[in-house]
């Protein structure tokens, strides 16, 4: 079958769902224009969602690919990851060929958003599937008369079978900091290992990533954005969090294209792209 894009309710929420080459699909909602669905051609979901998601917009929803702008972390002034994980996103564009399905949404700044932070801008985040992988992009332009910077982050939520078993590789001599130490350290390590709670922002990576994790493998390929977070809230912090089950910490794994280190300083009128691509292994 070709490929094609439908309409469809997701936990009773507007969603899309993108149908790719050989079977594979991908699901993207209007709440918080987040992914939250990736099929391979051999059926396994490769993205994280937890079971205890909250879908009525009144938290950001536990997994896919949140879009964190124009606050990365608690780097800032604003709420958590920022303004867009729960508005509603509209949509810009869509399109199929014989080997992909795209999905554009859009969400500008509003009386509410301003209220916080005062800057008028357009954000567009687009999903196109293909056979064995995802691309994810953000686009950002600054629509106001002055120039603003910003933070953010696709904030990847990777499904694994037992994150205890999983090997990152790409990481290797980049600095990071370590958010559960309050160190700032290089990696000397060939492969990173979950150990227990893990939450570092890795700086000005140069290389894409591999993540070995058995029938779940992945590589991972950045562009636009210079750092890469790893994230993994292990036994006790997971447990404390209401829209987590207390095992999930072991099925998950985030590895996150990211701005955390130094923000982007965007001109009026001026745009920015950053891509995290996802590929089957």
């Amino acid at each position: 079958m070709k490929p094609s894009i439908e309409t469809i309710e997701f936990h009773g929420i507007e969603a899309f769902q993108l149908n790719g080459p050989k079977g594979t699909t991908a699901v993207i909602s209007r709440l918080g224009g987040q992914v939250l669905s990736w099929k391979t051609a051999d059926g396994r979901e490769r993205l994280f969602l937890s079971e205890q998601a909250v879908f009525d917009g009144s938290v950001a929803i536990r997994g896919g690919v949140p879009v964190c702008f124009p606050q990365f972390a608690s780097l800032g002034d604003l709420p958590k990851h920022g303004l867009v994980r729960t508005r509603l996103w509209s949509v810009s564009s869509q399109r199929c060929g014989d080997d992909y399905a795209l999905v554009t949404l859009e969400v500008t700044d509003d009386e509410a958003s301003r209220a916080l932070w005062p800057h008028a801008f357009h954000a567009e985040i687009t999903l196109m599937v293909e056979a064995d992988r995802i691309d994810v992009e953000l686009c950002i332009t600054n629509t106001g008369g002055d120039t603003f910077e910003f933070t953010g982050a696709l904030h990847s939520y990777l499904r694994v079978t037992q994150v205890e078993d999983i090997e990152l590789e790409g990481l290797h001599g980049f600095d990071y900091r370590d958010a559960v130490k309050d160190t700032v350290q290089r990696d000397s390590g060939i492969e990173l290992r979950i150990e227990g709670e893990t939450d570092r922002v890795y700086f000005n990576v140069k290389r894409p990533q591999m993540l070995h994790a058995a029938n779940l493998s992945l590589a991972l390929q950045n562009q636009g954005f210079p750092d890469v977070v790893v994230w993994n809230p292990w036994v006790e912090r997971c447990a404390e969090l209401k829209d987590m089950p207390d095992d999930a910490w072991r099925h998950m794994l985030c590895i996150e294209a990211a701005v955390a280190g130094e923000p982007v300083s965007l001109p009026a009128g001026e745009e920015w792209y950053g891509r995290q691509t996802l590929v089957a292994i």
